[in-house]
């Protein structure tokens, strides 16, 4: 396999200005106006034929023979609404902020297109790219590797297998790090709606106080973790907001709570959604008012194809003369690639991309500062992944 760390270096200073375009002018959810055009030109300047496959917003292009197998790789490109505190020359101005690193990215997956395109007629088969909206679930609908899903972004060609990375302060920085199996939390937003009866604060007796039955909601739902749910399972419920009334002596008629449920075991996920909605029902009911139960935009857990991740680490290794790291424990948070990890083998990397010499942050951070010079060895983990399990589907591997 080619040196294709050495080529990526010789893309630094390209990927580097890509990203920093997309760093100044980030924009969040579907609404992906200026980001979603100027991934679409770079990769028409690169030869491609890319499509916006969802209308300003998600774009798609494909590379290779098409009448061989496909390989997918993605990247997201939104960002998030955070005034950005990093002092950094071409930081955001617009009160939005890509603190999650998804310009780095798409400026890697940019890189890799143009590696691909390089070498295209030298690998068997073809590899999709794609750039999608809306995996911070920052707008309402679903999310935005669901809807690029549903827009038919595994067909035409048919995609048979998928990775993708994140940049990640949890792996030491340039290193790569994988962990097999379920890798992020399933995710549901958990809207809760009680209804009660308004009534003068004065006279409680003539009403019934839907804040007062939202705080028995909250407690009955750490009792159900702590009772219902195996102590060897990692399950997190967080009520996050808890909303209801305008005057000091008015109870309301409804309050509102919004939270969020995560899993890591997809019977656990169906048990557990199952017995919220109970536990909030029969709670409300038992004080005479009731609650109604939405589970706003899934995204379910990532799982990384043991097999797989272990034939993209061989890959990587030939390609970049790296090694792939494996992770003691899997990632924190979560992340809508679930959504094609449960429709075909795809694996999952962890891009180390935080300074040595920088302080102690996290993903969402407003101070977060990520390093730029690990970009060429993302693009070439991405072409040497794509290229070797292409050559290996090809001869029947």
């Amino acid at each position: 396999m080619l040196d294709f760390l050495a080529e990526a270096e010789a893309l630094a200073g390209q990927m580097k200005e890509d990203r920093r375009w997309l760093h100044q002018h980030p924009e969040c959810g579907y609404d992906l106006h200026e980001t979603s055009s100027y991934v679409f030109e770079r990769l028409k300047s690169m030869g491609l034929s890319p499509q916006m496959l969802i209308p300003h917003s998600g774009v798609v292009a494909t590379v290779g023979d098409v009448n061989g197998p496909c390989y997918l790789l993605r990247a997201d490109m939104d960002a998030l609404p955070e005034v950005e505190q990093t002092g950094l020359p071409f930081a955001s101005k617009n009160g939005r902020m890509h603190a999650c690193g998804h310009d780095l990215h798409a400026a890697m997956l940019l890189g890799a297109a143009q590696l691909l395109k390089d070498h295209e007629g030298e690998y068997p088969g073809c590899v999709k790219l794609m750039f999608q909206p809306d995996e911070e679930a920052t707008a309402e609908g679903p999310l935005g590797c669901r809807s690029m899903i549903d827009a038919g972004v595994l067909q035409n060609p048919r995609v048979l297998a998928a990775s993708g990375c994140h940049v990640s302060p949890d792996v030491p920085c340039g290193e790569v790090g994988a962990y097999p199996g379920t890798v992020a939390y399933s995710v549901d937003d958990v809207d809760i709606t009680v209804t009660g009866k308004a009534c003068h604060g004065a006279q409680t007796f003539a009403g019934i106080d839907p804040i007062n039955v939202c705080c028995h909601i909250h407690l009955a739902l750490q009792e159900l973790l702590a009772r219902e749910v195996d102590p060897s399972e990692t399950v997190v419920l967080s009520i996050g907001m808890i909303g209801g009334g305008t005057s000091a002596n008015t109870i309301p008629s409804t309050c509102h709570m919004l939270g969020t449920l995560r899993t890591f075991d997809e019977e656990t996920h169906r048990k557990l959604s199952g017995r919220i909605r109970t536990v909030c029902e029969c709670t409300a009911k038992a004080f005479g008012a009731t609650a109604t139960v939405q589970f706003l935009r899934p995204a379910p857990t990532v799982y990384n194809d043991p097999k797989l991740v272990a034939e993209l680490s061989e890959a990587y290794a030939a390609g970049t003369g790296r090694q792939v790291r494996r992770m003691s424990a899997p990632f924190s948070g979560s992340d809508d690639f679930g959504e094609i990890s449960h429709e075909v083998p795809s694996a999952y990397f962890m891009l180390g991309a935080l300074p040595d010499d920088a302080p102690a942050t996290s993903l969402h951070d407003p101070h977060i500062v990520f390093d730029e010079n690990v970009m060429p060895l993302g693009a070439a983990m991405h072409t040497s992944m794509a290229w070797g399990w292409l050559e290996r589907h090809a001869e029947g591997g």
